[in-house]
């Protein structure tokens, strides 16, 4: 099981602001808090995002270049990715591959695909039928 994982974000703020309603419909309490940090909770697993300095920012975050790709969270139904999904819109959030969705992933893989204020992709997928 992981025990957490730790993100540099160039704006914590936005960060913080993206994140919390997401996390907290997937379930996820708030953790810790300090200046340059905020975590989020679930059972024994939790994230952490931390603010980048800035000596550090010259070069953004790129999916594609070596490090992380992206981050899946487990949905509760098909349900709850439509439901999210449809906040996102509101949002202002982009949806990826929305010439795809929900089954960007593969005709059995129903899920919605996003960009966090950093461009850290993020997939949210239902259990298979």
């Amino acid at each position: 099981m992981l025990h957490h994982l730790e993100i540099y974000v160039s704006n914590l703020n936005k960060t913080r602001e993206f994140w919390s309603w997401f996390l907290e419909q997937l379930g996820y309490e708030t953790y810790q808090k300090w200046d340059q940090g905020i975590s989020w909770k679930y059972q024994q697993t939790y994230l952490v995002f931390v603010q980048a300095e800035e000596r550090f920012m010259e070069i953004p975050y790129h999916r594609s270049r070596v490090g992380l790709n992206h981050l899946a969270f487990h949905a509760q139904s098909r349900e709850q990715v439509d439901q999210i999904t449809a906040v996102l819109k509101e949002r202002g959030v982009t949806i990826l591959y929305e010439d795809k969705h929900p089954f960007a992933g593969g005709d059995r893989h129903y899920a919605v695909y996003f960009e966090d204020p950093d461009r850290i992709k993020v997939e949210l997928v239902a259990p298979e039928k």
